[in-house]
């Protein structure tokens, strides 16, 4: 398997606090991955660490087979699309389409003027002048015209009307398809990554706490419902991600490829906004083996 990135034991620490602890991936080439976690979780972190643009205190990362940002061959082979979708306000589409390919030597003019024409951004517009949506498609544009093998994004149309992002997905997907490029997208808008990607990571309090592909974690996490019981007695091939009781029943959502044979408890399907949640909320909504009894 291509790795587009690889981390052993990653961490960055900040004075005292760890915004990236004991991080351990590998993320398959070839593929657009969701990153989703709470804020302050540790997506932009990590992500600023794929690019270089921080340094981990601890651990390594290799992406592309490479140190990032280690010289300019690293550089040329990862495109990135900070939070804000960055543009110079006093300059015009055309100057920024000028600008990447000073910057780039692999730069797909053709490919960039192409897209700006079918965005309808009139190349002698200031960016300061364009929409939200319009900056965001923008920097998307000179993230995919520097014809990067890996195109890493924070949390792109965070800021951008519904209309705007599905635009701007829908953008992201068409490219990614058409020049076979690898994508991670981190969002914490968990609709976006149903529609867009194939490979998710949910990251809460600074650690990762699930990875793999979205249709086998699908197919492995299932809904339990039936009378209020001891989780502790479920079989051991049962991993409880989240659970919560009223007075007369449970619902757990565990893991397990194994299938479910105790009749009592009602087996469902769990969605991908559901697995994301249970991960996310674990922590808080687990009671003590006390409480449970």
């Amino acid at each position: 398997m291509t790795v587009a990135l690889e981390a052993q034991g990653l961490g960055k620490k900040y004075g005292k606090r760890w915004a990236l602890s004991d991080c351990t991936l590998d993320i398959p080439a070839g593929r657009v991955v969701g990153l989703v976690g709470p804020n302050g979780a540790g997506k932009t972190t990590l992500l600023n660490l794929a690019v270089g643009q921080i340094q981990p205190s601890a651990g390594s990362i290799r992406v592309l087979g490479g140190r990032p940002a280690e010289g300019p061959a690293q550089l040329a082979k990862v495109g990135y699309v900070a939070q804000d979708t960055p543009t110079y306000a006093a300059l015009s589409v055309a100057d920024h389409l000028k600008l990447g390919a000073r910057l780039n030597p692999s730069w797909d003019d053709a490919l960039a003027r192409k897209r700006i024409e079918r965005l309808r951004l009139d190349p002698g517009h200031k960016a300061g002048k364009l929409s939200g949506g319009q900056r965001a498609q923008l920097a998307l544009t000179l993230g995919i015209a520097k014809r990067p093998e890996l195109l890493i994004l924070d949390e792109p149309v965070a800021a951008l009307d519904p209309l705007a992002r599905r635009e701007f997905l829908q953008g992201l997907m068409e490219a990614a398809v058409e020049h076979s490029l690898g994508v991670v997208l981190s969002s914490h808008l968990v609709s976006d990554l149903e529609r867009t990607c194939d490979y998710l990571i949910v990251i809460v309090e600074s650690r990762v706490r699930v990875a793999g592909d979205v249709d086998d974690l699908l197919a492995s996490h299932h809904r339990l419902t039936g009378p209020r019981r001891d989780p502790s007695t479920l079989p051991a091939d049962q991993h409880i991600v989240s659970e919560s009781h009223t007075d007369r029943q449970s619902t757990l959502i565990v893991r397990t490829d194994a299938p479910i044979h105790d009749p009592a408890w009602t087996v469902g399907q769990v969605g991908l906004e559901d697995l994301v949640l249970a991960y996310m909320s674990a922590e808080q909504a687990r009671p003590t083996l006390e409480a449970v009894r």
